[in-house]
């Protein structure tokens, strides 16, 4: 069997961290305001990663906010669930932020919380998959939200897709909160596979609120240093519990470029690069994510480290046959091979 490489991008825009990132929809293109423009250059650079994707035949699974598969308010209000995740810290409830602090009419007004236009440039690019990153950027751990809270958000995010003709079948959980116990309600929603986190202790996140500090700094660390565990792994060695979505562990986060680290910035994507080689000379999957505001700052470093790791995948694919492929096409390998 040949050695798997698959990108998995957590898509949210300003849904990811709406609690914690200030916005003003007053001048959207106001420059004074550092999350306004992170965002707006996200947008900017989506379009790039993309042309890069389709140049080196990268498969590519964009495990989007259902919330942006809207053009305008009056969609996104039509697609709300009719139970919403009773978080016991409101802030954390996409719902509430629209009550409190509003979003703008439509994608063009505010260009953070809708996303048609970008979905349709991913769509027309070839071998984007679109996934599922819940609907309102779910949190499984969260006290206070249930488990049918949860069925209703995924229903919401594919009558979302649906919007686009497609069924959503890759899903990433919000935060990494992985729940064992709501992935039968995955399975039921017509999710088929799951990205789940790695196996060291420090990606084991149960809340978004007081997380310690020594996990957030060894999850830091691993990404140039070995503090983790062999993060690729064979196809064979996953298991499919019959009922359930197949879990496919995250190998590794690339992390964005950082102006004054130019040393560990070099060693993090050669560090990417040889535990890529790894897989595809051992024929193990190789499983890289992360968001695309990460590119959002320093874009251009950003997409220069990028390439330098899908030509990495090109040298890969010549000499050991490796080959891309997006989450859910590796579930139907999977499944094949193991029919």
């Amino acid at each position: 069997m040949k050695g798997i490489f698959t990108i998995s991008l957590d898509f949210e825009l300003h849904w990811g961290g709406f609690e914690k990132w200030p916005i003003s929809l007053n001048n959207v293109q106001l420059q004074k305001n550092s999350y306004n423009q992170y965002f707006l250059n996200t947008r900017k650079v989506i379009p790039l990663m993309l042309s890069l994707f389709k140049k080196y035949e990268i498969h590519v699974t964009w495990a989007t906010v259902g919330m942006l598969m809207h053009a305008n308010k009056t969609q996104l209000i039509e697609n709300f669930p009719d139970l919403k995740p009773e978080y016991k810290e409101n802030k954390l409830s996409a719902y509430h932020y629209i009550e409190t602090n509003g979003i703008g009419e439509d994608e063009t007004n505010d260009p953070f919380h809708y996303a048609d236009l970008l979905i349709q440039q991913i769509l027309t690019t070839p071998n984007q998959e679109l996934g599922s990153h819940t609907f309102a950027h779910y949190y499984c751990n969260e006290e206070g939200q249930t488990i049918e809270q949860f069925r209703t958000d995924l229903q919401a995010a594919q009558k979302a897709a649906s919007r686009y003709g497609k069924k959503l079948q890759s899903l990433v959980f919000p935060r990494n909160q992985f729940n064992n116990d709501y992935l039968k309600v995955c399975f039921d929603e017509g999710i088929k596979v799951v990205r789940s986190n790695p196996l060291d202790w420090f990606w084991n996140i149960q809340s978004t609120q007081d997380e310690s500090l020594w996990k957030r700094l060894n999850r830091g660390l691993d990404a140039y240093f070995p503090v983790g565990k062999n993060n690729t792994y064979k196809l064979d060695e996953l298991i499919r519990v019959q009922n359930l979505p197949l879990f496919l562990p995250a190998s590794r986060l690339l992390r964005p470029y950082r102006k004054k680290e130019l040393f560990l910035n070099k060693f993090k994507i050669d560090r990417i690069k040889l535990e890529m080689e790894r897989a595809a000379r051992n024929s193990d999957v190789y499983h890289l994510w992360w968001h695309p505001h990460n590119f959002g700052n320093f874009s251009e470093e950003n997409l220069i480290d990028l390439e330098a790791i899908l030509k990495h995948f090109s040298y890969c694919k010549a000499k050991y046959q490796m080959q891309s492929l997006s989450m859910v096409e590796i579930s139907d390998n999977f499944s094949t091979n193991h029919a």
